[in-house]
């Protein structure tokens, strides 16, 4: 082959990848174009706030409960990158080693309005008649008190503490998880395959389980998580008012309870916890749309 017929062919070669080459710039470029920088962040922020709740003591060397004196009311700084309280105990800390009392009473709380509203859902939509509506003449009880009230009302019966808290948020909750799972059992039990699993001979009980409470997940799923962080804004706020974990708890709300009366000198004991509360409520609701179009 000749120096003219080698330029000949390096010079059709590269003609002819060029357009393989362009076409895989286009697809990084929309890959990362379309990519979900707002869920992937959700996601990294539940999961820091996970990490903080398991090994807390990975994040921080400092006692969140021992404070160090002579350094009450100190700035932000290397030493404290998020300063510290009135007694002198280090806000990062504190706001670490309290992410296990808010996630822990967030998920009790889901928990208990998951598992009974969801079950009440299940009875009324599936067995209907006099059954379901008494059962929604007490959903729609529920639905009628004020959450505040409701929760209020079951702490003073039941006493302070996370525990306490968690069951009295859950119990708000109740209503909403068994209005959405009787609507979409409702839905379900009219599809056509039900009807047909009915008519092969499947008993009630084996129908409902098969198929029609797999098929009615779905929509309670997204809830979920939208409840999760509905939860911790819930448990949050009875510990702002001093109806959750008692002093010197670590728990998110106490924290900005806590530094409410320092806004002017010490700021960031309010606003530090606030905004991590802020934080893990909107990545919540985040996940929950994106599993609400998935599931759709």
């Amino acid at each position: 082959m000749t120096s003219l017929d080698t330029f000949v062919h390096l010079t059709t070669t590269t003609t002819a990848e060029s357009p393989s080459h362009s076409d895989n710039r286009r697809d990084v470029l929309s890959i990362l174009r379309n990519f979900p920088y707002g869920l992937a962040l959700a996601w990294l922020v539940l999961a820091l706030v996970l990490l903080w709740a398991t090994v807390p003591w990975v994040f921080t060397g400092h006692d969140p409960l021992q404070g160090t004196p002579g350094g009450q009311l100190k700035a932000p700084s290397a030493l404290h990158i998020l300063g510290t309280d009135s007694l002198g105990r280090d806000l990062f800390a504190r706001i670490v080693y309290g992410a296990v009392h808010s996630l822990s009473g967030a998920i009790a709380a889901v928990g208990v309005g998951l598992v009974v509203g969801s079950g009440l859902g299940l009875i009324a939509g599936s067995v209907r008649g006099r059954v379901d509506e008494a059962l929604m003449r007490l959903v729609d009880v529920l639905l009628s008190i004020p959450t505040l009230l409701l929760s209020l009302s079951i702490i003073i019966l039941l006493g302070f503490g996370t525990l306490n808290a968690a069951i009295a948020v859950g119990a708000t909750a109740i209503a909403g998880f068994a209005r959405l799972m009787r609507s979409e059992v409702v839905r379900v039990r009219n599809a056509e395959f039900v009807e047909a699993a009915f008519g092969s001979g499947g008993t009630f009980g084996k129908v409902l389980w098969r198929h029609i409470l797999p098929n009615s997940l779905t929509s309670v799923v997204a809830y979920t998580a939208v409840q999760f962080g509905w939860a911790i804004l819930q448990i949050s706020t009875l510990g702002f008012l001093g109806y959750g974990a008692p002093p010197p708890t670590p728990e998110w709300g106490l924290l900005i309870a806590e530094g409410r009366n320092y806004l002017a000198t010490a700021w960031w004991l309010t606003a530090a916890p606030g905004l991590i509360v802020v934080a893990v409520v909107l990545s919540a609701n985040r996940i929950s749309q994106s599993i609400g179009r998935s599931t759709r």
